[in-house]
């Protein structure tokens, strides 16, 4: 019994842990953004053929340490653009992508992190970088403290 309860302890916590909430649509994160007082992470991603794409979301998107951060900071919202017929996303959903990219992202940059305001305005860019989950939460930090 014991065992068992351990293990669904352990379980929910993953759970818990993992339980970030991306965002897929730009209106509803502004008005998200505005009514928490948080800024807005946007990410361009190729989930299915970018290797820093992937590489950003393995090391720094699903660690505790940013999940936990960016819960408490931040919407996040993600435009992804998949390549495999597969992972194809709804059109109305690759529309809102289409969109984004071209207010933010008109050169094609995969995968391009940006921090916005509640309005919508760039505080900051960048991509993936090697760095820790703390590091990486220092630079997006530094977007917003260099605009005040």
């Amino acid at each position: 019994m014991r065992r068992v309860l351990l293990i669904v302890i352990l379980l929910s916590s993953v759970f818990f842990l993992k339980a970030q909430k991306w965002e897929t649509g730009f209106e509803e994160a502004k008005t998200k953004a505005g009514q928490e007082g948080k800024n807005i992470v946007l990410v361009f991603s190729g989930s299915d053929w970018c290797i820093p794409c992937e590489k950003l979301e393995k090391f720094i998107w699903e660690s505790p340490e940013f999940t936990r951060y960016s819960n408490d900071h931040f919407v996040l919202l993600r435009a992804d653009f998949p390549k495999k017929k597969a992972n194809a996303l709804p059109k109305e959903q690759q529309e809102k992508n289409d969109k984004l990219a071209e207010a933010y992202n008109k050169q094609g940059l995969f995968p391009l992190v940006l921090v916005l305001d509640k309005k919508g305005k760039v505080l900051g860019t960048t991509s993936y970088k090697n760095v820790t989950p703390k590091e990486y939460i220092a630079l997006l930090h530094s977007f917003e403290t260099n605009q005040q």
